[in-house]
């Protein structure tokens, strides 16, 4: 790749939608909590340190070990401080991040407000990126536990909860399954996205956007099976939050180039790039872009239009979005 388009991504400010706080846990963080509290989570790491897995399910059940160290609302603010120093080095000047009731508090409301009260002090302690929650709920935890998620989303909507969804094992029963919870939470207000279309074929992208009236999917890449649906997403404006590098990583697609994000954008599908669980993928925000324009042979100008795009699809305030669009206009590359 050409040296000055390389920095010019890097510098890029960046817009991102898709992302799990605890998945976003840099390691070497997970670990000094666990020493702290005399855990031993070292099986959910390679030699080298990084996280360690075989497959999605496996992937799923590290990704819960990791949070175990992590058990009261000054754990989440000092990881929430630790995340969003890490983006904003990448130069992510917005993000919205995935909460989950179940791991903040367990579903109790008060315990989720002192965690999300924890986790915007944490925010606050790093200027310069504006940061959102989506409270989410955690599909193979069950109907119930999604309903439970959906009443402590609704006690919270507000300009810092923005939306609700649902991520974990696609595959668990079906959406009508879950509707209630998106019902509650389109009730308090919430914007609504949910991860489909990862594993769960085509056919999961159109069961959810039906079941729950979403107007975000969660990855949504395996929609390109299925010709009828993608022009349903293009002429519907739905968008989709698509994150290549963690499609590669748990095999999804062989690779970026096999990766079928340019297909859709050239179908007229609004796409977005996002990260997933950065240290899970070994991926940022930057790699992502640099990634995409090695392979499709994008360039700055191809990363403003899915910057625009994110912008636009974002959950936040208007006041918020006017800041955002400004930044992202006076960049000068």
């Amino acid at each position: 790749m050409n040296e000055d388009l390389h920095d010019a991504l890097a510098r890029m400010p960046k817009i991102e939608l898709h992302h799990h706080i605890e998945g976003a846990a840099p390691p070497d963080f997970v670990r000094r909590m666990a020493s702290e509290k005399r855990l031993d989570v070292s099986n959910i790491f390679d030699a080298e340190g990084a996280y360690c897995y075989r497959d999605f399910l496996q992937f799923l059940d590290v990704y819960e070990q990791a949070t175990q160290p992590l058990t009261s609302p000054d754990d989440y603010r000092r990881l929430t401080r630790a995340v969003l120093e890490e983006a904003r080095e990448r130069n992510v000047i917005y993000l919205e991040s995935f909460v989950s009731p179940a791991f903040c508090g367990g579903y109790d409301v008060v315990a989720w407000k002192e965690y999300l009260h924890a986790i915007r002090e944490g925010a606050a302690e790093v200027p310069g990126i504006a940061f959102r929650v989506i409270a989410t709920a955690v599909r193979h935890f069950g109907p119930d536990a999604a309903k439970a998620s959906a009443v402590c989303a609704q006690e919270t909507a507000g300009d810092h909860t923005v939306g609700f969804g649902i991520g974990g094992d696609e595959n668990f029963m079906t959406p009508r399954d879950f509707a209630y919870a998106f019902d509650a939470a389109r009730e308090a207000g919430l914007r609504l996205t949910a991860h489909a279309g990862e594993w769960g074929g085509a056919k999961s992208v159109r069961e959810a956007i039906e079941a729950w009236g979403i107007e975000r999917v969660g990855h949504g890449v395996q929609a390109i099976d299925d010709p009828s649906l993608v022009d349903y997403l293009a002429a519907s404006g739905i968008v989709l939050e698509v994150c290549p590098g963690s499609n590669v990583a748990l095999g999804v697609y062989p690779s970026v180039a096999d990766h079928p994000i340019a297909k859709l954008r050239e179908a007229g599908v609004r796409v977005t790039v996002s990260t997933d669980d950065p240290p899970f993928f070994h991926t940022d925000m930057t790699k992502e872009f640099v990634d995409l324009s090695e392979a499709f042979g994008w360039t700055v100008e191809d990363f403003d239009a899915l910057n625009r795009v994110a912008l636009d699809a974002a959950f936040c305030d208007a006041t918020t979005r006017a800041h955002l669009r400004d930044r992202l206009e006076t960049y000068d590359g």
